[in-house]
């Protein structure tokens, strides 16, 4: 979101000390330039002075149904972009910036952070109002820094059990023992004081930190750390202590409940409370960015009153609605590339109609895993090490980018991709696509083959892997996929389609033999990635349920240290603790392409941001 800062004057002192400031921010280097000092000149709209045209309507579908609103336990990348768009967090993104740039959302400015970069002192803008709900008693409920605390307090709830907690863990003085506590006692105090969390006045707090970390300005931009009122979740939670039908925030957009049909539509409104700014964005030399910018400079935002989002599961029910114009804005999954792209180019016949495309190297690691917890699979005994291992050098990556994904991904040695920080394009993995080395691995280990060509564990028992995806044709090729690596070192393989939310809560739960993991950035840093394989991390984002001790230990040291050298070192040498135990297999990250009709106006596909809906602009329908 374009924030209020982005439009003030700095005094001349003020610009002083906030150079300062960002001098002494240890993670103002590669790719995010912090921008707090070089905004000064904009034109920030006056309250309540949004430009949302109920008439302007933009029509947008989702792959998956939605999985609720409540941001401290989504995980899926769809319904969170519905909750940037209610809920607020304190920063975000620029929108056109490259390399993305953190910006203040409702904070007041960049964090003030101390020499050993273990303070943070965050103040709020003031004047800022959740959307009316009868829980507030008619009165206008305003923003404060109360609700964060909450916010970040609620992450750290057992019974809530959050997958979001890694965020803070080990992080906040006083938060772990909060919830140690609440363990022990059954009940979580959310008024006990926590030292780390200290609330200076109504619009400031104060971050205190265990450690030094580099990359909390980002965390306090992720959807997690969007702001909820106490109130709101005390008045409709349920048993699990979640609010997903009752989204309340101070955000440019509101769920209509009454249009809502599960799984099925999703209607949001403008919010007629929010502020609102003048758009403004400075974008690059390209002609992409200069047409945007010509386009939206100057314009009350956000601009669309309505947005209708439909749920379509099948690939093609999208591209026919989308070619029927029933759709302003579409994402071109892998096998539905051939119908629009020419070697990553529109087709002219479909640029002749005005029909535009937005294409971004997604900030992404799909990965495969092994579950570390699964009787026949985990274990760091030789012959599952091996068995593991077999399995990762059957599989052709780049066959499944050609077959599934039609060319549009590139395949990964790193578990940091491009284009986050961290990334390193020359490493190479020590496991690669081997198919003979495979086989020999299990003849030597004691995986015998049958009369039927499949073979059994040692112990003569039966080998069979469940390999699980999501149903729909995705889904359904990355199976085929998959059973033809198994089948090429005589392993019989199950096929396990489940819908979206069934697989997420059945690998959170570690429930799952194997599968296809993808890792869209929450924020543009390696540790978003190696976090992925840390042992705490098991039952939020460690989707392979993997603990390794010496892994583990060096991901605590990587946490103390700013990006550069020192930390690349690390992950290095964390990505050879991963290849050696073999637990996962590093896979691809896939270009992410958008089609908008020719009415959308200003539209790019930002890295981070899902749900740009208050950044561009659109025609009304005819």
């Amino acid at each position: 979101m374009k924030s209020r800062l982005l439009s003030m004057h700095f005094p001349r002192a003020t610009r002083f000390t906030c150079l300062k400031r960002l001098a002494r921010s240890a993670f103002i280097s590669g790719m995010l330039g912090l921008a707090a000092c070089s905004v000064a000149g904009a034109t920030y709209a006056a309250p309540a002075a949004n430009g949302a045209d109920p008439d302007k309507v933009l029509k947008w579908v989702f792959n998956v149904a939605e999985t609720g609103f409540d941001p401290a336990v989504t995980r899926d990348l769809y319904t969170n972009g519905i909750n940037y768009n209610v809920f607020e967090t304190l920063y975000s993104y620029d929108y056109l910036a490259s390399p993305v740039k953190l910006i203040p959302r409702t904070a007041d400015a960049l964090p003030e952070i101390s020499a050993d970069a273990k303070t943070y002192t965050i103040r709020l803008k003031k004047g800022i109002y959740f959307t009316d709900d009868p829980v507030f008693g008619g009165k206008k409920r305003e923003l404060t820094m109360a609700d964060y605390m909450y916010t970040i307090k609620r992450l750290f709830d057992p019974k809530l059990a959050s997958p979001h907690a890694w965020l803070f863990e080990g992080k906040i003085v006083g938060l772990d023992d909060l919830a140690k506590e609440a363990k022990k006692t059954g009940k979580f105090d959310y008024d006990a004081k926590v030292a780390g969390l200290e609330l200076v006045d109504k619009y400031t707090l104060r971050l205190h930190l265990t450690r030094p970390d580099f990359n909390m300005g980002l965390i306090l931009a992720h959807n997690p750390t969007g702001a909820v009122a106490r109130e709101v979740i005390e008045k409709y939670r349920n048993v699990q202590g979640a609010v997903l039908d009752r989204p309340v925030g101070t955000g440019p957009y509101i769920v209509a409940l009454d249009e809502w049909v599960r799984g099925a539509k999703i209607v949001l409104l403008a919010n007629p409370g929010f502020r609102g700014y003048i758009w403004d964005f400075q974008g690059g030399s390209n002609p992409e960015d200069q047409k945007i910018m010509a386009a939206m400079k100057g314009k009350r935002m956000p601009q669309i009153g309505r947005i209708e989002i439909s749920v379509m599961l099948e690939d093609q029910s999208r591209w026919l609605a989308f070619q029927n114009d029933e759709v302003d804005l579409f994402e071109l999954e892998g096998p539905l590339a051939p119908q629009a792209l020419d070697d990553g180019k529109l087709k002219p016949a479909l640029a002749k109609k005005g029909i535009q495309l937005s294409r971004i190297p997604d900030p992404e690691l799909t990965y495969y895993y092994w579950n570390m917890q699964d009787p026949v699979l985990g274990g760091f005994s030789k012959e599952k090490i091996a068995l593991r291992r077999a399995f990762a050098m059957s599989h052709n990556v780049d066959e499944e980018i050609r077959i599934v994904y039609n060319g549009n991904a590139v395949a990964l040695n790193f578990p940091v991709p491009p284009g986050v920080i961290g990334h390193d394009p020359n490493y190479k993995s020590s496991v690669q696509y081997n198919p003979a080395a495979a086989n020999a691995l299990l003849d030597k280990f004691g995986y015998k083959k049958g009369p039927d060509g499949y073979r059994t564990l040692p112990d003569g028992k039966p080998l069979e892997i469940r390999y699980s995806a999501r149903s729909g044709p995705v889904g359904k090729l990355q199976t085929e996929v998959w059973k033809k690596s198994y089948d090429s070192i005589g392993v019989r393989m199950k096929e396990d389609l489940l819908q979206f939310s069934e697989l997420l809560k059945a690998e959170q739960n570690c429930k799952l033999q194997t599968r296809n993991a993808p890792w869209l950035a929450d924020y543009p840093d390696g540790d978003n990635f190696m976090q992925l394989f840390y042992g705490p991390n098991t039952g939020q984002n460690n989707n392979g349920c993997v603990k390794i001790p010496e892994y583990d230990k060096l991901y605590v040291e990587s946490q103390k240290l700013p990006p550069g050298p020192e930390r690349d070192l690390l992950y290095h040498k964390m990505a050879r603790v991963m290849e050696v135990n073999a637990a996962q297999l590093m896979g691809f990250a896939r270009y992410r392409s958008m089609l908008a009709q020719p009415r959308v106006i200003g539209y790019k596909k930002h890295p981070i941001i899902y749900g740009e809906w208050m950044f561009f602009d659109i025609e009304k329908h005819q």
